[in-house]
């Protein structure tokens, strides 16, 4: 973990480019930083949920981004979602982000939460980093972390009252658990992402697909009631379709690991998250 932490500190505070490699061991340290025992699995209202948020200020910070903390109050706890915003005047806004509390230490045992949520906020992470200077036109971008997502969503509803009128969203994209190869949508198709919600922008995203190499799907797995229950009722997104705003979320979807002791780093596939985030940038960018 150390060596790992200190692999992710050289090149972020150095602001060295980064090969496809170096993207990668990034990636697998910042996942390991959050997944570590010293966050004790990011609870709400734990000490190491507040040492992710701090860690999640700075980087934002670092990135250029004005970034500050939205603290709301839920279940007897108080939250922090971390808000960064592309500096300047935009009319309106695409907002990007994942949660990134998690279930925390239970009866003695703790749940890293790699997957579900480290590996959305990683990505997230690595978007704040690369896409701020492609909102020059009248589209800027809000990247936010998510607490509260474990507390009926508490987070995001939090955050759309809260800054809605002051950025208003055209767009929300959600990252949630995008680091597994476990349940691909196809047999023989490892190399796959779905994008709940993203049907109106088929055209751009799977040119985006084509860029990345990715097997691109718009429906949980063929169920109508899953395709539901992930995008309008238990995810992030919900705030966002229920005010009318168009919403896509991108997943791996989830596995034999999600929200158990097992969702440890050492089952993430870094590669295959490094060319997702590479398809959500490059559509992104499209968007702009």
């Amino acid at each position: 973990m150390k060596r790992a932490l200190k692999f992710l500190l050289l090149f972020l505070l150095a602001g060295l480019p980064l090969r496809s490699q170096d993207r990668e061991a990034v990636l697998r340290a910042e996942v390991s930083f959050l997944a570590d025992s010293l966050q004790a699995g990011r609870g709400l209202g734990t000490a190491g949920n507040q040492s992710a948020a701090f860690y999640l200020l700075r980087e934002m910070r670092n990135a250029g981004l004005r970034a500050t903390v939205q603290s709301f109050r839920t279940a007897g706890r108080i939250g922090h979602n971390v808000v960064g915003v592309t500096p300047g005047w935009f009319r309106r806004y695409i907002v990007v982000g994942a949660y990134f509390d998690g279930l925390g230490t239970l009866e003695g045992a703790r749940y890293p939460g790699a997957d579900a949520n480290a590996s959305g906020v990683a990505a997230l992470l690595a978007l704040a980093r690369s896409l701020p200077e492609a909102a020059r036109g009248e589209v800027g971008i809000v990247f936010v972390a998510y607490d509260g997502h474990n507390a009926d969503l508490a987070g995001s509803r939090a955050f759309l009252e809260r800054y809605r009128g002051e950025y208003p969203p055209c767009l929300l994209v959600n990252l949630d658990i995008l680091g597994s190869a476990l349940a691909p949508v196809r047999p023989g198709r490892p190399d796959y992402l779905i994008a709940l919600g993203g049907e109106p922008w088929r055209s751009s995203l799977e040119a985006a697909g084509a860029v990345a190499r990715l097997d691109l799907s718009y429906d949980y797995y063929g169920s109508r009631a899953f395709t539901d229950l992930f995008y309008r009722r238990i995810s992030d997104q919900r705030w966002a379709l229920e005010a009318g705003i168009p919403a896509v979320m991108f997943t791996s979807g989830i596995t034999d690991h999600t929200n158990k002791v097992s969702d440890t780093p050492g089952t993430l596939h870094y590669p295959l998250l490094g060319r997702r985030i590479l398809l959500i940038e490059t559509w992104l960018r499209k968007m702009l």
